[in-house]
């Protein structure tokens, strides 16, 4: 939710609160769950923010925290980690914030997060050597991606400071990672703030949440490198970049599978170009071996991302013949028309067609998209004029069912031919129409 992130980060939102607490009731009346985060919580995690991931698919990527683990982990240290610490710490957070004291909050979160790591790093030390506390730290946390997720947060709360400090020296956004940002960021980089702490991973990180497109990150291993060589590459500590990047796709992927479940055309259209930006950057960003790990990984995202999208695409040249199939006039019922919703779901379709068409090459679905599309192509052109015929002989009663799959064709033809096409389609229905129309009148 983006006003949670808001909020989270500390941005300043008039009545976001207030806001945030209507949105919560109307997404509990539909019965969905979302993680709540009080005021102590929000601000512990507020320095989390760069290394948070949407994903529930439970894949664990490096480096990274799930959203969805923050509400286990703030309840394990709230139940079972620092209760009675951390009662207090909500008591003066909840002062500081009614007085309106940022200073005071800073200094108390940082104050408890120093704490809550201590407490994190001694029960994750007796778990490795004791069973028992191994269970039940197990049981408190639920599973073992909240688990490995604790592991990252202990790390970044313990490189807090020095992740700060490379935070404050990067830009807010930076829209093209080469030249001269390149060299300055690959500096940081080589910083001893960095070096000292051994935090690389998690900085890596940080400056992946500035970039415009996430997959350039990888451009700073090729540059410690010197070279494009996957192995020359692998070879350095910059390495983890490629890793990154690589685990951010597969990210990607799985919530692609969840939009495209829940009919979501417009964010998948845009995660489709994500997912294809990114492997094309993989692909001309680095000299990939076949036999390479990262490159097997690639290639086993590419043949997931076929796999998925199959179906759909594949579905969707049946779906505008159901919709537009000639009929005779006693099999429509009188009055009748196409009902408006599966003709925008499939006018979605076909959309999501096109984009997997201009994205077919870098996700292994030429073959199917230009087949679909031909096949979209060829029944559009030749099955409108039957439509049109069916229009002027059209009675009252099927009258309303043709002019609407002749509406539908025409906004199916808008994507697949262009507007002008369209447009002559429309005109020509309206014609048919007319003399419709006229006959009735004269008759």
């Amino acid at each position: 939710m983006e006003l949670e992130r808001a909020l989270l980060r500390g941005d300043e939102i008039p009545g976001g609160d207030l806001v945030l607490q209507e949105v919560r009731r109307a997404v509990r009346d539909t019965g969905e769950q979302t993680p709540r985060v009080d005021n102590a919580a929000r601000l512990f995690f507020r320095s989390i923010e760069p290394f948070l991931v949407d994903d529930t698919s439970g894949l664990k990527h490096q480096g990274r925290i799930a959203r969805g683990s923050l509400e286990p982990i703030w309840a394990w240290i709230r139940r079972d980690l620092v209760p009675s610490e951390e009662q207090t710490f909500a008591e003066e957070i909840g002062n500081a914030l009614i007085a309106d004291d940022a200073a005071a909050c800073e200094q108390l979160t940082c104050a408890f997060q120093d704490h809550v790591a201590e407490h994190i790093q001694g029960a994750l030390a007796l778990a490795q050597t004791d069973e028992k506390a191994r269970r039940r730290l197990a049981g408190q946390l639920g599973t073992s991606r909240v688990l490995a997720d604790v592991r990252d947060l202990l790390e970044i709360l313990k490189a807090r400071n020095a992740l700060t400090a490379v935070g404050e020296r990067l830009p807010g956004h930076i829209r093209n990672l080469a030249d001269a940002h390149l060299d300055a960021t690959k500096a940081l980089l080589d910083s001893p703030i960095v070096r000292k702490d051994g935090i690389l991973l998690y900085a890596l990180v940080v400056v992946m949440s500035r970039l415009a497109a996430p997959w350039q990150l990888i451009r700073i291993a090729t540059k410690a490198a010197s070279s494009d060589d996957a192995a020359r590459v692998a070879a350095t500590p910059y390495a983890q970049a490629v890793s990154i990047v690589l685990s951010d796709v597969e990210r990607m992927v799985a919530e692609l599978k969840t939009d495209l479940r829940r009919g979501g055309s417009i964010a998948v259209t845009s995660l489709l170009k994500s997912i294809h930006d990114a492997a094309r950057g993989l692909r001309t960003e680095l000299d990939l071996d076949v036999d390479s790990p990262w490159s097997r990984q690639l290639a086993t995202i590419r043949a997931d991302i076929s796999s998925e999208l199959e179906a759909e695409i594949e579905s969707t040249p049946g779906r505008v013949r159901r919709l537009l199939r000639p009929r005779s006039a006693k099999d429509i019922a009188s009055g009748s028309a196409l009902d408006s919703n599966d003709v925008a779901d499939t006018e979605a379709l076909i959309e999501f067609v096109g984009a997997c068409r201009n994205y077919a090459g870098e996700l292994a679905i030429s073959e199917m998209t230009t087949r679909c599309y031909h096949e979209l192509e060829q029944y559009l052109d030749t099955g409108t004029q039957a439509l049109l015929d069916g229009l002027r002989s059209a009675g009252p009663g099927d009258l309303p069912f043709r002019q609407s799959q002749v509406d539908a064709a025409v906004r199916f033809c808008a994507r697949i031919f262009g507007q002008e096409y369209a447009s002559l389609l429309a005109k020509a229905a309206e014609v048919a129409a007319q003399r419709e129309r006229k006959a009735a009148a004269r008759a």
